[in-house]
């Protein structure tokens, strides 16, 4: 019995060591430092132009987690051609993430959430901004702060149900008179899209 307890302990003690050695810090927590000999390198091969900058040039140090849950959610929101919302605080924000409407209230887990087509609300108080989001990603940082990114974002109430409707019914005649996947996954898309936009509006 002794055997054996020193043979589990110098196990432990084995695994503590290794899992030491192997811990990583973050990227985000690491100065962001030049090497010398790779910049040396570069100057002989092409001495008239500057150096390639790696990722680690352009990230921000991670912010630094809040030792209490803030009262307040801060939102950014970002298309490729604008940003909606810049440092917005919030009380909630609601998000379609592909496994379902997903809550996002100050102090949420870390995640990175893929969207699907459907509705984001955000919710300041008793005023609730609703957009519409075609897809993208939404990534939620330990500070309580949440940035989303959507291909294509509208206002709901700046959609016209009318031409929802018309595009529904053009995307389903396609989908039926698709000859190639191309084509069928095209109006399968347009489909889906516009299916979600009237799901919206009519609930």
């Amino acid at each position: 019995m002794l055997k054996q307890a020193s043979r589990l302990l110098s196990r432990s003690v084995a695994a503590a060591s290794y899992k030491s050695a192997t811990t990583r810090a973050f990227s985000t927590e690491l100065p962001s430092t030049i090497d010398s000999t790779f910049v040396e390198a570069w100057k002989k091969v092409a001495p008239n132009m500057d150096p390639p900058q790696t990722p680690s040039s352009f990230m921000k140090p991670r912010p630094s987690t809040p030792s209490s849950i803030p009262t307040k959610l801060t939102v950014n929101f970002v298309l490729p051609y604008t940003s909606e919302l810049t440092g917005k605080e919030v009380d909630m924000v609601i998000i379609p993430a592909s496994t379902g409407q997903m809550g996002v209230l100050p102090g949420h887990v870390p995640t990175i959430a893929e969207l699907k087509p459907g509705i984001m609300s955000v919710h300041e108080g008793t005023d609730v901004k609703k957009y519409f989001l075609s897809s993208g990603f939404a990534f939620l940082h330990a500070n309580s702060v949440a940035d989303i990114i959507a291909v294509e974002a509208v206002p709901l109430d700046h959609i016209d149900p009318s031409q929802v409707q018309k595009g529904l019914a053009e995307f389903q005649q396609k989908l039926a008179s698709a000859t190639t996947d191309l084509e069928k996954a095209e109006a399968q898309i347009g489909v889906e899209v516009h299916s979600a936009i009237n799901a919206a509006l009519s609930g």
